[in-house]
């Protein structure tokens, strides 16, 4: 429902983008590559705008969040714990990998558990 004649900011999407404009570096470049191929991964995906300046692309739940900082741009995935992953870190990212990720933090998400059930051992 839409109140009629309330003013509305502008959408998390258009923060992330005036954010890596803002950047206009290396660094804008990057999370703009990671924010592409994060969609190619997930079409369904939202972008959410929290915590004082924050990307966030979710699922049903956090995907993860985009962080720029002077040296690096950091991708914080909410369950990466629960991820089965490699080590990737540095410049070069394996794009169809990173994909595949991001879809395990999906389903992950969408299935509703936060970490991959173990059975108990004695």
């Amino acid at each position: 429902m839409k109140k009629s004649g309330a003013s509305q900011g502008p959408s998390a999407s258009e923060l992330i983008s005036k954010r890596i404009a803002e950047l206009g570096d290396w660094r804008g470049d990057t999370l703009s590559r990671m924010r592409k191929l994060i969609k190619e991964a997930d079409p369904d995906v939202v972008e959410e705008w929290k915590w004082m300046g924050t990307p966030i692309w979710s699922h049903d739940g956090i995907i993860c969040t985009g962080e720029s900082y002077k040296n690096v741009v950091k991708l914080t995935f909410s369950k990466g714990a629960s991820l089965k992953d490699p080590v990737r870190q540095g410049e070069e990212v394996d794009e169809s990998a990173f994909k595949a990720l991001v879809r395990k933090a999906v389903a992950l998400n969408s299935s509703g558990k936060s970490k991959p059930s173990k059975k108990a051992k004695s």
